[in-house]
């Protein structure tokens, strides 16, 4: 089994003149429900290489981070993950995106990242995404032109979350408007309490608390016995 684990490449909070990048237990709790279940990972990122850290979130100290700083495979796979424009979603059985705020300026609009989404569904695999990276469905489209999100359950970071963070008026837009304003059916739990949505082959968690649930979402759905994938798509909208 083999999942693609998509990162941002972006490190910088807006005009604040502060450091972002991705969300690190957001990548270290899904890597090791994955790694623990022999799945086969891959990181890919828009630039390739290195991704940014997020500096509020490499001070953070759960056992999964613990456990990441300290797995020289993991740091050196995370050193040089893949150019996103040289991955096929034919190679791989799923999709994950971990949060954090970089992605709200570059994966929500890369066009390579926008591709991959839609040939994951398209092909009938699962995607996962968490906390900011829902916001990274925002230009995806299904085949009849309808944002990938209407009609469908779904999660993120909620604004009363962003709030508590005070980056209402930093972030390029909010996850919980851009959701509900593509047509989808947002739900969330009180702030930084966990919230997975699986809703057909979309897998959505809300906060960094929801990463390594979300990522359990997803793999269950790949474990599922004698359930295609092209069955689980059929119960989504």
């Amino acid at each position: 089994m083999k999942i693609l684990i998509v990162l941002t490449s972006h490190d910088q909070l807006g005009d604040t003149g502060r450091k972002t990048g991705f969300w690190l237990e957001e990548l270290a709790a899904p890597w090791y429900v994955f790694r623990d279940a022999g799945v086969e990972l891959t990181l890919a990122s828009p630039a390739g290489g290195q991704p940014p850290i997020d500096p509020a979130s490499a001070t953070q100290d759960t056992p999964d981070t613990r456990r990441f700083k300290a797995d020289a495979a993991a740091l050196a796979a995370l050193a040089a993950t893949h150019r996103l424009a040289t991955v096929d979603i034919a190679d791989f059985d799923a999709v994950f995106y971990p949060g954090g705020h970089g992605p709200l300026w570059d994966l929500a609009n890369d066009e390579d990242s926008i591709a991959l989404i839609e040939d994951t569904l398209d092909a009938d695999k699962p995607l996962g995404l968490v906390c900011h990276a829902p916001g990274v469905l925002r230009e995806a489209i299904t085949g009849n032109g309808d944002p990938i999100v209407r009609g469908r359950r779904v999660t993120g970071f909620s604004n009363s979350e962003e709030a508590a963070a005070g980056l209402t008026d930093v972030v390029p837009f909010l996850v919980e408007d851009m959701l509900t304003a593509q047509g989808g059916h947002y739900e969330k739990a009180e702030d930084q309490q966990v919230k997975v949505i699986v809703d057909g082959l979309l897998v959505t968690g809300q906060n960094p608390a929801s990463s390594g649930p979300a990522a359990a979402a997803l793999l269950a759905l790949l474990q599922q016995p004698g359930v295609t994938t092209d069955c689980l798509r059929r119960l989504g909208p």
